[in-house]
């Protein structure tokens, strides 16, 4: 079964629920308030199945220029709309507007019922019908057919379910796969199973035990149950009209506007970029950061206008701009949205959404203008290149590309893995996979290169420089965890050489100050007099009258040379001691099944401060291992 959803549209009082009730049986006008004054004044839904197997979800609007905001959350999801204009009225304020939301926020195909046919002669319906074709020229409704109704009488409700039938299968259901999209137009609670929304699923497929989470929240919970026109079902596909029954969500706790999304998957957004066509009816120009109502699926935001090349927007033209929202929303690259200004309240222009979550843009940037232009219009690779340069030294991930760009992500992987082969771009990051423009990559590359550079001139009596030292040249802006990959390829160009903990510029000899040769010694007798209690850092540095840093550089230095042995960061050990505690030790476990720090302590003579480090450090160096509270000869 094909399911399609159709909207209704047009001015109040032109007859749209009494003929979506002559067509369905169902009175949309659910509401007291709506009984009572005999006007529309919340959405309406019915559904019609038609004899060839196209089931129609059918979202009845409100016609009242006070319920634009109503109406507008109904467009969204329509697949065609039947726009009702009454033969004894013929064209009125609403029915402009509504046809100029409807062609804004994309919908392509549809007819006209001319209703209260019934009411008029056949002199003045043929009148009507030539002013509304005139009327209609230039619209998407240019060639649409208009069909005479009477829900009174029922006169052409054969011919009107026939035409539907034909329109339907000129339109392809949307697409099921991708992440599933639900934009709440009502919240209400049903005794017994809790809170239920409802709403047009415009992408995917949602089902019965699904993880969801209602944005922008942020509200987790789980799917209990999915009815579609009102039938319980597994699952829904795009294109339908659901009631999804929410577990562990209270009715408070969600709204019209929200939208019920994948767990994990989407992000709201309170800035976007995107391209509005200002409608020639505007009443005036529209200036830089003027205020208006963003409309878009379900949900209505204030919304701040900044205009990217301009100062002011003419009715009639069109603009990039980047849209500032008082509050976070789901939008997504290619959602389409209407503006409607303060006063008068009125709908003033449209557009669509091109990047959800850009940066704040300078205007006037040609660069900024480039990027919009090809996300707008551009190939894939092209898009996802300049988003890439774009992200400068922190990089983009798969995830945010994706998101950013609107492509799925097979096409997405597609279009990154080309860029790699040509070295456009470079994966930065594994997980998650991050990715670095070229430019930016040897960015990085010339600042660990300056950074080691820097540090081998300002101290030349060092052979090279620590890795963490050196990673502090990585910005903030940028992403610390770069830095094996940048100094990886510097080494792979030649010009950087790791030791170890040690980054070296290949090539570099630490030059010999007059003194460093006495000093080293005078650091190796102190360590051999010290015994198997050698003097701390600060007593080295009494004695070779040296700052802490220069003594432990010097103590390093030793180390690498296999002068001193390094037992922890700041206890140094002559070398020849230190084997004969070893031996010592290894002794003692050859005759013996184990030793406790008591034990050792009586073996060596040594106090807590000198025990416990060497004994974590025979652990280290693989000569014993710890078992419970002993040491145990580690087998070789």
């Amino acid at each position: 079964m094909k399911h399609l959803i159709l909207g209704t549209a047009g001015h109040i009082d032109h007859g749209k629920t009494s003929l979506v009730k002559a067509l369905t049986g169902i009175d949309t006008d659910r509401l007291k308030e709506e009984k009572a004054r005999g006007i529309t004044i919340e959405l309406g839904f019915a559904h019609l199945e038609l004899p060839d197997g196209v089931q129609f979800g059918i979202v009845d609007v409100p016609g009242h220029e006070r319920f634009v905001r109503a109406m507008v959350a109904g467009v969204g999801g329509m697949d065609l709309v039947m726009l009702v204009i009454a033969a004894d009225e013929g064209v009125m304020p609403q029915t402009r507007e509504h046809l100029e939301i409807c062609q804004l926020l994309g919908v392509r195909q549809g007819l006209v019922a001319l209703a209260k046919c019934d009411m008029v002669d056949e002199e003045w319906l043929h009148l009507v019908m030539e002013e509304v074709r005139d009327y209609l020229a230039g619209s998407f409704l240019e060639q649409a057919p208009i069909i005479p109704v009477s829900s009174k009488t029922g006169a052409g409700l054969d011919e009107l379910k026939a035409t539907l039938g034909q329109l339907a299968a000129e339109i392809e259901e949307k697409p099921t796969d991708g992440p599933f999209r639900l934009p709440v137009d009502r919240v209400f609670t049903v005794a017994g199973f809790g809170t239920v929304v409802t709403g047009t699923l415009l992408s995917g497929e949602i089902a019965t035990g699904d993880e969801v989470e209602i944005l922008p929240s942020g509200l987790t919970s789980r799917v209990r149950s999915v009815q579609t026109h009102g039938k319980k079902s597994e699952r829904g596909s795009a294109g339908q009209r659901l009631a999804v029954n929410l577990q562990g969500a209270d009715y408070g706790d969600m709204s019209r506007g929200d939208v019920v999304v994948p767990r994990g998957v989407f992000r709201a957004t309170r800035t976007v970029d995107a391209r509005i066509d200002y409608l020639s009816s505007a009443p005036r120009d529209l200036k830089h950061r003027a205020t208006l109502r963003l409309h878009s699926a379900t949900y209505e935001v204030p919304a701040q206008i900044i205009l990217l090349d301009r100062d002011t927007l003419a009715p009639g033209d069109s603009a990039f701009v980047q849209l500032r929202l008082r509050n976070p929303v789901l939008l997504l690259p290619g959602d389409l949205f209407i503006v409607r200004s303060y006063s008068p309240q009125i709908t003033v222009g449209g557009g669509v959404v091109i990047d959800p979550a850009p940066p704040r843009r300078r205007r006037r940037s040609a660069q900024a203008l480039e990027l919009l232009d090809a996300l707008s219009e551009g190939a894939d690779a092209d898009k996802l290149l300049l988003l890439v340069r774009e992200s400068l030294l922190s990089g983009l991930s798969l995830e945010d590309l994706v998101i950013r760009s609107g492509l799925p992500a097979p096409r997405a992987e597609a279009a990154l893995a080309a860029l790699l082969s040509q070295g456009e771009i470079v994966q930065a990051l594994r997980k998650p996979r991050i990715f670095l423009a070229k430019e930016a990559f040897e960015r990085l590359k010339c600042l660990l290169l300056a950074g080691l550079e820097d540090y081998v001139k300002d101290n030349p009596h060092k052979e090279g420089i620590g890795k963490e030292e050196l990673k502090a040249c990585i910005p903030k802006r940028s992403d610390i965890r770069f830095f094996p990959l940048v100094l990886h390829a510097l080494e792979k160009d030649g010009t950087a050489q790791v030791d170890r903990d040690l980054v070296k510029k290949p090539g570099h000899k630490a030059f010999a100050v007059a003194d460093r040769g006495e000093l080293l010694s005078r650091l190796e007798a102190a360590l051999a007099a010290g015994g198997t209690e050698p003097p701390t850092i600060k007593e080295l540095c009494e004695t070779v009258s040296g700052s802490e840093k220069s003594v432990l550089d010097y103590l390093n230095l030793l180390v690498r040379e296999g002068r001193v042995a390094k037992v922890k960061a700041d206890l140094f050990y002559d070398p020849e001691t230190l084997r004969q505690l070893q031996d010592k030790l290894v002794g003692f476990l050859r005759e013996n099944d184990g030793i406790t720090p008591p034990q050792f302590r009586e073996l060596t003579g040594l106090s807590r401060k000198y025990m416990i480090p060497l004994l974590e450090y025979f652990d280290q160096e693989k000569i014993t291992i710890r078992v419970g509270d002993k040491r145990v000869l580690r087998k070789r």
